[in-house]
């Protein structure tokens, strides 16, 4: 019985070692790899990033934790550098800005895309974070106009929006005070392409909300044509707006990417090629639609993330 009772404990010691093995990183026989937990900021835009991360990595066989909605920026940078979580998608510009304040960062490196994202990568291995590549979508502050406004005047750079206002044309810009009085936002505009809207030319909100703005500009609201406006904001494409681009860089460049864990990069280096082509296929447009389906239309994060990666061919 002793000898019968030893061997049965020598088994179930050895299935447990097994289990054991299984569970961290996979074994090639088709068990889950992870489990990676996936974070996220609260904004709409940063629950759809996080649901795409969370999707491809699920059809790429990894457990994945969902703590998408992790909370401010402070909160999910925190929860990352401390393993909290073990991605989440960042914005370039807001890591130069707020992430390292003794760096001294070059004079128009804020406003090159490739070189925020160069310059981040750098300052932030030393934290033991990887940034993985960015989306070519700016989610900055900017100017937006009703499409038809766009086309009737072949207006498509804050230029060509200067040279309308130059010309006598009427507009009306819908913004908060912030946008109006800092030297950052409106005011640089004015000053880089050589325009200046005038108090009779400005309808001032008391708070910050770009639904707000654009829908007063879509709906030319009190004759308003434009509106203070974020980069990739969901409701643009359904109000019919476009974005008006910022060739002369007055503003910085925000492009999401995902930063991971180096450890975790480390264990799972196939992260990296799994999650860099759907990033960069992330254009402004793009986003813009899928923010859109989330905020106008009230679908899911989840739902969206999903139907785009297996419209595009990404996932099954």
């Amino acid at each position: 019985m002793r000898t019968k009772m030893f061997v049965i404990g020598l088994l179930a010691a050895f299935v447990m070692v097994a289990a054991v093995g299984c569970g961290s990183g996979g074994t090639g026989d088709g068990s889950a790899k992870g489990p990676i937990t996936v974070g996220s900021k609260i904004d709409t835009e940063g629950g759809v990033l996080g649901q795409i991360i969370i999707a491809v990595l699920e059809d790429a066989g990894y457990d994945v934790v969902d703590k998408t909605k992790t909370g401010t920026t402070d909160v999910v940078r925190k929860a990352l550098t401390s393993g909290e979580i073990d991605i989440y998608p960042e914005y370039t510009g807001t890591a130069l800005t707020q992430f390292f304040p003794d760096a001294k960062i070059p004079g128009g490196v804020s406003n090159d895309g490739q070189a925020s994202f160069d310059t981040v990568k750098e300052l932030d291995a030393a934290n033991d974070i990887v940034w993985l590549e960015r989306a070519p979508a700016n989610n900055t502050w900017a100017v937006a106009i009703p499409g038809d406004l766009a086309s009737a005047n072949n207006i498509e750079s804050l230029a060509d929006w200067a040279d309308y206002i130059n010309a006598g044309n009427p507009v009306k810009l819908v913004g908060s005070q912030e946008f109006v009085d800092r030297d950052d936002a409106l005011p640089a505009f004015e000053k880089a392409y050589g325009f200046e809207l005038k108090a009779d030319q400005l309808i001032i909100l008391s708070g910050g909300d770009t639904a707000q703005t654009e829908a007063a500009a879509a709906q030319g609201t009190n004759g308003a044509n434009a509106a203070m406006a974020y980069g990739t904001d969901g409701s643009l494409a359904a109000l019919g707006l476009v974005v008006l681009t910022d060739p002369e860089g007055v503003q910085p460049v925000y492009e999401p990417a995902p930063t991971v864990r180096k450890a975790v990069l480390d264990e799972f280096p196939e992260i990296a090629d799994l999650l860099d082509p759907v990033f960069k296929g992330l254009t402004l447009e793009t986003l813009q639609e899928l923010n859109g389906k989330v905020s106008v239309d009230g679908q899911d994060p989840k739902t969206v993330a999903a139907e785009y990666l297996k419209a595009e061919g990404i996932i099954q």
